[in-house]
């Protein structure tokens, strides 16, 4: 299927989430209408007309599923592939199995990445401990140890800063098979949000500056401090990575700066195969949201604008943050959204408000 949808047509999401909520919300603006699979409700559940509760490794009912909608798109990067191949018997699937393929596997990733040759930290396979001392050679003590699955916000992940540490952080993920990476010295840390269609036309969000607390992200800010040849680089990093993926949809890469003077001034540390975190400040500093333009590309409607009209530091409400809704609802030039969770837990997200400001 190359036509574009009409509207009236339905959009699967895999995910019931805070972001296949926000994806629904966004093809509800165009006239499209979306339905959510997930093993368990969620947030999406609550904007939809039409949701499903089930297994994903119940694959008859990913199929039947996917037979009562136009095109099936996802909302985490952690749907079984067995599920995606299941759904596209029967719907087209966008982003592909392949982005699923690569993104849910560290080392998959960091290997897919390199050849490439776009720049990584330095990392190694950990799954017993006759890989301790090849991944302390090839990455040095102080690193950061990784399950190759999972994990997200920092779970899943030790840091070391000796080789002697290595053990006990190998326990401490449960021994599950890992990556170590090296640790690098940057500056701080950037994304690049590029929404490719299905004719691979690729448009640009500005990259946002973003910063963590507890292993969560905190605040992305736009306009960042990156240097424009270094945003023109950044941009060209991740249209490889979508070009190589033949994407469809919203695609975020995580890279760190490492500094004017560094031979290589943005290493890659991750991407996702979908909507971001970080992305979320295009809600209202962009006519067309990082939302849209996903719901866009995978109903294969022409790409909508990138550029922002406004400056916003987007920050998220995590956990007991979310408390403060009455000061934050009144509070000028700020737009709150809530993800209609009915329990506020450490580490959780809440909800999320863009502060919009003149663009300077």
């Amino acid at each position: 299927m190359t036509m574009p949808l009409p509207p009236g047509s339905t959009i699967g999401i895999l995910g019931g989430g805070q972001l296949g909520r926000m994806l629904a919300l966004a093809a509800a603006r165009l006239g499209l209408k979306s339905a959510i699979y997930s093993d368990v409700p969620g947030p999406a559940f609550d904007v939809v007309a039409r949701s499903v509760t089930g297994a994903y490794e119940d694959t008859g009912a990913i199929s039947a599923f996917a037979r009562s909608v136009d095109v099936v798109t996802y909302e985490f990067e952690n749907v079984p592939l067995a599920a995606a191949a299941a759904a596209e018997n029967e719907a087209p699937v966008r982003p592909g199995a392949k982005a699923l393929a690569v993104s849910q596997d560290r080392f998959d990733e960091k290997s897919f990445l390199r050849a490439l040759s776009l720049p990584v930290a330095p990392f190694a396979l950990v799954e017993s401990e006759a890989h301790f001392a090849g991944a302390i050679a090839a990455c040095g003590e102080r690193a950061i140890l990784k399950t190759r699955r999972l994990g997200y916000d920092g779970k899943g992940q030790a840091r070391i800063s000796k080789a002697t540490e290595l053990a006990g952080a190998f326990d401490a993920i449960k021994r599950a098979p890992s990556v170590l990476e090296g640790f690098i010295n940057f500056e701080y840390e950037v994304s690049v949000l590029v929404v490719r269609g299905l004719n691979g036309e690729k448009r640009f969000y500005d990259c946002p500056l973003n910063t963590h607390k507890s292993g969560i992200l905190d605040t992305s800010t736009v306009p960042s401090p990156l240097p424009p040849h270094h945003v023109a680089r950044a941009r060209e990093i991740g249209a490889t990575i979508a070009d190589a993926l033949g994407y469809v949809g919203l695609l975020a890469v995580e890279m760190f700066y490492m500094g004017e003077g560094s031979t290589e001034p943005l290493v890659v540390n991750e991407m996702a195969p979908r909507v971001h975190n970080s992305g979320h400040w295009t809600m209202d500093a962009c006519l067309c949201s990082q939302f849209e333009n996903h719901v866009r590309a995978v109903a294969g409607w022409p790409l909508g604008p990138t550029e922002r009209h406004s400056d916003v530091v987007m920050t998220n409400l995590i956990g007991d943050d979310v408390h403060a809704w009455r000061e934050l609802s009144a509070e000028h030039g700020t737009a709150l959204h809530l993800y209609g969770k009915a329990e506020a837990r450490p580490g959780r997200k809440m909800g999320h408000v863009n502060r919009i400001r003149a663009r300077g």
